[in-house]
């Protein structure tokens, strides 16, 4: 679960790189980016596969070129569906997703050797008031 927060908020963080990257990309606001990030993982894991497999003569011809074609085309759908989400431009529907991807890849490899600060433990009161008093 924990690995799951962690990859939709470096996502929405790399919304607002491409935000401020791009002006025909524009997010209302960090929960926008939120729910944009949530919506292009849907994307990503449902649709993509769909349309890289339909897609695949042409992907073939192109030597691969065409799959940033479909990458911009779940790009431009996530800014359909989400409400506050725009991407506006053929720059921005082709380029937003490399920088998205750059944007994620550095953030989860910073990420990554790190380790989130453990809760208390808030099920057994007793147990974190004495652990707290020594």
């Amino acid at each position: 679960m924990t690995g799951f927060l962690l990859t939709t908020l470096v996502t929405a963080l790399s919304l607002l790189i491409v935000d401020t990257l791009f002006s025909s990309v524009s997010i209302n606001s960090f929960s926008t980016a939120l729910i944009a990030a949530l919506v292009l993982g849907v994307i990503n894991g449902s649709i993509r596969p769909i349309i890289s497999l339909l897609s695949l003569p042409i992907n073939f011809l192109s030597l691969g070129l065409f799959s940033f074609v479909v990458n911009g085309i779940c790009f431009w759908l996530a800014g359909v569906l989400v409400p506050g989400f725009s991407v506006n431009g053929i720059a921005a529907i082709i380029l937003g997703p490399v920088v998205l991807s750059l944007g994620t890849t550095f953030l989860n490899s910073y990420f990554e050797g790190r380790s989130l600060p453990s809760l208390p433990n808030l099920t057994s009161p007793e147990k974190s008031l004495e652990s707290g008093q020594k």
